[in-house]
């Protein structure tokens, strides 16, 4: 009874509690047949069963390895292939960025320990920027008549 009262002030996870009519809990959702009534029903759906691939789609087909030559490839393929041929590069190049990435970590831990060994570091070398800097700054204000 005090859940009845109470009802719109108690908070949703609390309200949950209670029984509740999914009716009124999904009013904003849309079914699925207010969603046909929605949609207006047009002839034949926006497919192309062929489609001529640009020089650039041509060569994701070779490089991604659909087709072996470039005179394989006929005048349409569909959209299907091309797009799996893009999703395919995209995953192999990925796969190169990764391997790069990781080489680069390798090559700066191993200047970072060569840097070590002849015992140079960032605080030293802004120390001599900075003790550079003075003398310059000395030097321009005791030319200064």
């Amino acid at each position: 009874m005090a859940l009845k009262l109470l009802g719109r002030n108690i908070p949703s996870i609390l309200r949950m509690t209670k029984p509740v009519d999914l009716k009124i809990s999904r009013r904003l959702c849309i079914k699925p047949h207010e969603e046909s009534k929605l949609q207006p029903k047009s002839g034949a759906p926006l497919k192309v069963p062929g489609h001529k691939p640009t020089d650039w789609e041509r060569r994701f087909l070779l490089w991604a390895g659909n087709f072996k030559k470039p005179e394989d490839i006929p005048e349409t393929v569909s959209i299907e292939t091309i797009r799996a041929a893009k999703t395919t590069l995209r995953v192999k190049f990925s796969y190169v960025m990764i391997a790069l990435t990781i080489l680069g970590c390798i090559i700066m831990v191993i200047k970072g320990k060569q840097a070590v060994k002849r015992h140079e570091s960032l605080t030293s070398i802004n120390l001599e920027k900075k003790a550079q800097w003075r003398e310059e700054a000395l030097q321009s204000t005791s030319a200064k008549p």
